[in-house]
């Protein structure tokens, strides 16, 4: 009887993921999340600076969940039961007139863009100084203690003088809003790359005792193919889940500088920056909290889901569980 061809390692993780329910649901929320933002503006064309003064403050259609005689008449025609709505703004619009489902859509592309920019530069130089440190052991001392102070200082502290300083000068070479993108990202980046540096230290370290690694050093192979051919791809799974964590991180914290006004322009919409700008509003439109609220949680929350998903499914002590 012909025996069955061996699975791939890759194979094994993919199935492991798809049995864990939280990773599975935190990715479909995740994909519909970067949908609505990336492709929902192909579909809903207003433009999210458009000002229309005669619906400012207008609040969203859900507004129209009344008793139910009035629903059916409410959302046929919100002003006929003194709601001021209208299909044009079906999630309202702001104190200026603009569109608030364009503006959530706009504010979803540049949060999630600074997430993913932000995460790659922290990985990037988390990675490089984990192994650094792991693989050469005079490096170990200086760089862990680098590490140590960077993970001893106060980061929103750190990020807000960073801002102040460098605000102006980018803006300038680059344009206000390349220029605080750049900024952000950078900021972010640069103190961020703590925990992974840890943890790839840490899985650097356990390979460099392994029985492939001291035969390579056997037969003469140099350090950079070592660390290019047998230790980089050996420290993957620690790195991916990084990436997830990193990711919700950088969101939150961008959100967080926007919603102090340290962020973006304040025509130019980040899920942080509606939060701010709808303080003053909060109780005659709570939806303009609420929305990108949500949206906020909602997208660390799936993210984090799939970190968890990742890390069960590249362990392979947690496989088959």
């Amino acid at each position: 009887m012909p025996s069955a061809p061996p699975r791939s390692q890759w194979f094994d993780v993919w199935r492991q993921f798809t049995h864990h329910k939280g990773a599975m649901l935190g990715g479909i929320v995740f994909i519909l999340m970067v949908l609505t933002v990336f492709v929902g503006p192909l579909f809903w064309t207003v433009d999210p600076t458009f000002i229309d003064i005669r619906a400012r403050n207008s609040q969203a259609i859900t507004s129209c969940i009344l008793t139910f005689s009035q629903m059916f008449s409410c959302f046929a025609d919100p002003s006929s039961v003194g709601i001021k709505a209208s299909w044009a703004h079906p999630l309202g619009a702001d104190q200026l007139g603009r569109d608030t489902l364009a503006r959530m859509m706009a504010g979803g592309q540049t949060s999630l863009s600074v997430g993913i920019a932000a995460m790659v530069l922290s990985l990037i130089l988390g990675s490089l100084f984990g192994v650094l440190a792991g693989y050469f052991r005079k490096l170990d001392g200086p760089l862990m203690r680098m590490t140590d102070l960077f993970l001893a200082l106060p980061l929103l502290p750190l990020l807000l003088v960073m801002v102040l300083l460098f605000r102006e000068p980018l803006s300038a070479a680059f344009g206000p809003e390349t220029g605080i993108f750049i900024l952000i990202v950078v900021a972010i980046g640069i103190t961020s790359w703590m925990p992974a540096a840890r943890i790839v230290r840490g899985d650097v370290l356990a390979l460099k005792e392994r029985e492939f690694v001291l035969a390579a050093r056997s037969i003469g192979t140099t350090n950079t193919k070592m660390i290019s051919r047998h230790i980089l791809p050996n420290v993957i799974s620690p790195i991916m889940v990084s990436a997830t964590l990193g990711i919700a991180n950088a969101i939150i914290t961008e959100s967080a500088l926007s919603f102090l006004g340290l962020g973006f322009p304040p025509d130019f919409p980040t899920w942080g920056r509606l939060l701010f700008d709808s303080i003053d509003y909060m109780q005659q439109n709570p939806e303009r909290v609420i929305l990108p609220g949500v949206a906020i949680s909602l997208t660390v929350l799936s993210v984090n889901y799939l970190g968890d998903g990742l890390r069960d499914a590249l362990d392979p002590r947690l496989r088959g569980r």
